[in-house]
């Protein structure tokens, strides 16, 4: 199995409702790495990377969100860059 390495905007009411924590929590649970960041437009961009099957999890977590949140759509985009260990929110 070889490492993805995606950055994922997250559209709809994202911000506010505790959705960088969340993807934190989902993303270290999964054992990925990458970082959070609300954006100007109020939406979050989020690049995670680590083992295929818990990206394409998380990828479809991040589909639904938290409760709290309401996730309108998302644009998915592969990358060739890895994340530093970890996973930060900003």
């Amino acid at each position: 199995m070889g490492e993805q390495s995606f950055v994922v905007r997250v559209y709809g009411v994202v911000q506010g409702v505790g959705f960088r924590y969340f993807t934190r929590e989902q993303a270290l649970r999964r054992k990925l790495r990458g970082h959070a960041y609300n954006l100007a437009d109020g939406s979050v961009e989020v690049w995670i990377a680590g083992q295929r099957e818990q990206v394409q999890s998380m990828l479809s977590w991040l589909e639904r969100g938290p409760r709290t949140a309401q996730v309108s759509h998302i644009e998915v985009t592969e990358c060739d860059a890895l994340p530093p260990p970890g996973f930060h929110t900003n």
